[in-house]
């Protein structure tokens, strides 16, 4: 008897077995929440296993060995108390109509919807790891209950003797396979976290692959970035949107969709307003009808919707657990990227609109002087007035036409050199400059060595009595090039260098504060600043570009 009764258990089990192999019933088992459909669904599926555990019952006199207590914990356990309480409830009840006044019937309504309370609560109170376990033991306990039920009930006393005798050691032995089908149902739910591991991978791969589009975010590159998607999951289609406008579209119907299209789809406004995912798994499209699911995941940038990615299949029921776990993935690293190019290339129209704004800011002072020296030599040293109307000239040709952000070393220090002479020109022999120069080839950031050596000429050597020299030094070493400005001034004091390096620099050290920031977002590494005695060094490298 205990041989037949496992026999029907396997059976149950075999049953469930091909049941979880079907990908739309192995997705809702994954899922740590039920929708009231699926659990109804649930619930019909272990009502039929309690009722034909009971159909498929051995009979022994007037009474039924069968695995019916086996499904109500079974269902119970894994997906709650409506779908435990439920089935006890149906499969009580039909075992009392179908045996009315049966010695065993009242026992078995009894205890099937006791089944059902006790396995809801071990469902929801239980640690997971132990539910198994733990419904073995509640299985146990119901059908000793059972038995001692049709003792108390049966009349004549005798035949529920008889019959406790013949079937309560295998019923109660029977509750073991509780335990398997259990394990069975929750090794095909911790199949997920090597589904999130497959899909965390597939998307990192489409995010390496799609980095270096996102470097700089237009049209081509958003339409590449959507080809490596759709390509990479298998998908008909797949869009890109901002919160008002279609930004790319490839795929299946990207002959109706334009770049700068207006969104016309209700569905996807709605995700926008709400910023919760969208699954239409048996839906049509407006301008393409032959899609039939449609994934629709908003992008976010600083807790704000400002876009979606959309997944278009032609096939229903295309948007599975799996594709889900990767879209949302995907997504929060399409939302990163996206945020990370905008702020770099908000950072780099700054960049350049701070070298435009330093390349046409002549200052007055300087040139109303540097006029008033050149005054000064016309007659009585021509050459030298037409030497530094020659240095202006160049000087100021350098600031208003320069175009491109890096320039050979030797045009940045032919402006250094129109500036300097200048410089001398009007301070005589208060002013003494050095170059110490190798021979390197190397480009670097225009306006980058000037403001240092203004710097050490204004702050440096007339803030002090008597002459002073200023030493611009270039030499090669080996991966890099060292660019510094030294002077014998009066030296800088330590809260300008703390305030330099804490990005508190007042308006008047700004030249200074200009060239160290623009080095370190270029570079990593801004400028550094040694004190001597006498004066001042301040000196960056710039790396060699590699041949």
């Amino acid at each position: 008897m205990l041989m037949q009764l496992f026999e029907r258990a396997a059976l149950l089990l075999i049953c469930l077995f091909f049941i979880t192999r079907i990908p739309r019933f192995k997705e809702t088992l994954q899922k740590n929440s039920h929708s009231p459909a699926e659990l109804t669904i649930l619930t019909l599926i272990f009502c039929m296993f309690a009722l034909f555990g009971t159909y498929t019952g051995i009979e022994v006199e007037g009474s039924l060995v069968n695995v019916r207590i086996i499904a109500i914990m079974a269902g119970g356990i894994l997906f709650g108390p409506w779908v435990g309480i439920i089935t006890g409830i149906v499969s009580g009840i039909h075992r009392y109509l179908i045996d009315i006044g049966g010695i065993t019937s009242i026992p078995c309504l009894i205890t099937s919807i006791l089944a059902g309370v006790v396995s809801g609560y071990i469902g929801r109170r239980v640690n997971r790891s132990k539910r198994w376990l733990v419904g073995i033991a509640a299985g146990m306990v119901c059908e000793a209950l059972t038995m001692l039920l049709i003792l108390v009930m049966a009349q004549p006393h005798s035949l529920g003797v008889d019959i406790v005798a013949k079937i309560g050691l295998p019923m109660i032995i029977g509750e073991v396979s509780i335990g398997l089908i259990v394990l069975l149902i929750q090794s095909v739910e911790g199949e997920k976290e090597n589904i999130a591991a497959r899909q965390a991978k597939l998307a990192l791969d489409i995010a390496n692959k799609t980095l270096p589009y996102f470097r700089s975010i237009n049209a081509e590159s958003l339409h590449t970035i959507c080809s490596i998607i759709k390509e990479d999951i298998k998908a008909d289609a797949v869009a890109i949107t901002d919160t008002r406008d279609v930004l790319a579209y490839v795929g299946f119907g990207e002959e109706r969709y334009h770049i700068g299209d207006e969104i016309i789809s209700d569905v996807t406004k709605a995700t926008i307003r709400s910023g919760k995912i969208t699954i239409r798994n048996h839906i049509a499209d407006d301008k393409t009808p032959q899609i039939q699911s449609l994934l629709i995941i908003p992008l976010e940038e600083r807790g704000e919707v400002t876009g979606t990615l959309k997944i278009y299949y032609r096939k229903a029921y295309k948007i599975t657990y799996p594709l889900q776990t990767m879209a949302i993935g995907l997504s929060q690293i399409i939302s990163t990227l996206m945020e990370v190019s905008r702020v770099e290339q908000i950072k780099e129209a700054a960049n350049k609109a701070e070298l435009k704004a330093l390349q046409t800011k002549i200052n007055p002072h300087f040139l109303f002087n540097a006029l008033n020296a050149i005054a000064s030599t016309t007659r009585t040293k021509p050459d030298k007035a037409r030497e530094l109307i020659i240095n202006l000239s160049g000087y100021l040709r350098y600031n208003l036409e320069l175009n491109d952000d890096l320039i050979e070393i030797h045009k940045e220090l032919q402006q250094v050199s129109d500036y300097v002479e200048i410089e001398k020109a009007r301070f005589g022999n208060r002013l003494q400059v050095e170059y110490v120069m190798d021979e390197v080839s190397v480009r670097i950031p225009s306006l980058i060595i000037q403001p240092l050596v203004e710097n050490a000429i204004n702050h440096g050597i007339l803030k002090k009595k008597g002459p002073g020299t200023v030493t611009i030094s270039v030499k090669d070493r080996g991966e890099k090039v060292r660019i510094s400005v030294a002077d014998t001034g009066v030296g800088i004091r330590d809260d300008v260098v703390d305030n330099l390096y804490h990005d508190q620099v007042p308006a008047k050290q700004i030249g200074l504060y200009n060239v160290h920031r623009r080095l370190k977002l270029m570079y990593g590494e801004g400028v550094i600043i040694l004190k001597h005695d006498p004066g001042t060094e301040v000196y960056f490298d710039i790396p060699k570009e590699k041949s």
